[in-house]
């Protein structure tokens, strides 16, 4: 199994669990690492890549790194949504563009395709969705990965918490520094004005 190097801790804490599998395609630099084994196209396939990520599921584990171990899950879940809708819709296609209008212009309107009753595949995306699913529910139930979550969510606020500070800190300073200058300024200005002379009375 190829090595993995940790982000930096800002960018590690700036991960967000999200629902489901949002944000699998585009945190690095854990996407690159899993995405070449994320597999659906038979059940074998399917078996292969399912197994090749819950072992790396559980390599993020044994390093304690709970986003690793989330990221793999993701993928996981993935891979069984992924195969279930190509099991229900030929060619994955769960959407289609129909013609519309709206004023006196036409439009493509987006509805959604109704569940084939039977295509070419069908029964091998079925049961790879179920090899994925069998997998994520290891995933979910891993009192490790439970407690890892726990332990992350409670480290990012107290980043986040602390970095709040640090920018309030930065705020009050450049606030002290812009009242400073401005007693700078009126006291200029009280210089620069004339003094008034005092007319002499007539005796």
């Amino acid at each position: 199994m190829t090595t993995f190097t940790r982000p930096p801790k800002p960018h590690y804490l700036s991960y967000r669990i999200a629902r489901g599998e949002q944000g699998v395609l585009t945190y690095e630099p854990y996407k690159s690492h899993l995405l070449p084994h994320w597999r659906f196209r038979t059940p074998q396939i399917a078996r292969t890549s399912a197994e090749t990520l819950y072992q790396h599921f559980l390599s993020f584990y044994e390093q304690q790194d709970f986003v690793g171990m989330d990221m793999a899950r993701k993928f996981i879940q993935m891979g069984m949504t992924r195969a279930k809708r190509y099991a229900n819709y030929e060619g994955g296609r769960k959407y289609m563009y129909a013609a519309g209008e709206e004023g006196k212009e036409s439009v493509k309107v987006k509805v959604q395709r109704e569940k084939s009753e039977g295509h070419v595949g069908k029964e091998g995306k079925e049961e790879a969705s179920g090899v994925f699913r069998g997998y994520w529910g290891r995933c979910r139930e891993h009192e490790g990965y439970q407690r890892l979550k726990r332990e992350f969510l409670k480290e990012q606020k107290e980043w986040e918490d602390l970095e709040k500070r640090k920018v309030k800190v930065k705020e009050d300073e450049v606030k002290i520094e812009d009242d400073s200058d401005d007693e700078v300024k009126i006291k200029e200005e009280e210089v620069k004005q004339p003094v008034k002379k005092k007319r002499k009375t007539k005796a």
